[in-house]
Order: structure tokens, then sequence, then C-alpha cells
């Protein structure tokens, strides 16, 4: 009978959201953006456009973005046009950056090699 040893285990997804001085909302994800936790990311990147001038999702420790997560931003950016508030992507690791390219949503939504070229655009 094989043992398992160190089976790969999805990184849990972690979300904190914290408010600039001139009110624009960064939401700060860490792990994976699966299935599991879309859910929860739509709900707080709605809450943020729906509350603030300006939402960055700051993608800088995700290593995994799935099509839940295409669609949980595609969601967040039109809700931002409707209220007529920007939305922002920053610091996608390399395999998150592929992804946004491949199904065309850095075409879609601005996306910046940094947090502060994000916040500065």
């Amino acid at each position: 009978m094989a043992e398992i040893e160190g089976a790969a285990v999805p990184e849990r997804l972690l979300i904190t959201r914290t408010t600039t001085g001139d009110g624009v909302s960064l939401v700060i994800l860490s792990g994976e953006v699966d299935l599991d936790g879309s859910g929860q990311l739509g709900d707080v990147l709605l809450a943020s456009v729906e509350s603030a001038p300006g939402t960055v999702v700051d993608f800088g420790e995700v290593g995994f973005l799935d099509s839940s997560g295409i669609n949980v931003l595609i969601c967040a950016h039109r809700a931002a046009e409707s209220r007529g508030v920007w939305f922002r992507l920053a610091a996608p690791r390399d395999a998150v950056e592929r992804v946004l390219r491949l199904v065309g949503v850095d075409a879609l939504i601005p996306c910046y090699p940094s947090v502060e070229q994000a916040l500065t655009a």
C-alpha cells in the first residue's frame, strides 16, 4: 500500500481590505483564487466598488487564479463601470499574469506591475 507524503493542498485564499487616505480601497489577496474563495472575494470586491472611488486588487501573493476568479474580476469591473468608479489589478505573479493575458482580462481591466503604479495611474 502506497503512502502519500506532503500531498498538495490548495492554499486558502486570504483577503484583506484597507482604505487609503483618499478613500481608495486596496484589496490584498494571498493564496489561491479558486472556487472555494471566489464567492467571498466577489462579496468583498462588490462592496468595495459600491463604497469607494476606486479599487486596486493586489495579486502579489497569489499563485493561482482559475475561471471562477476571472468571473469575479469581470463582475467587479462591470459593477465599477456602472457606478462610474475605477477598478485596477496590481502586481500579478507570472502564472497569474499569464492567465489574465490568455483570457483577455488584461485588455478589459487595467493591470499594473505594482500596487503603487495602480494607485497613482
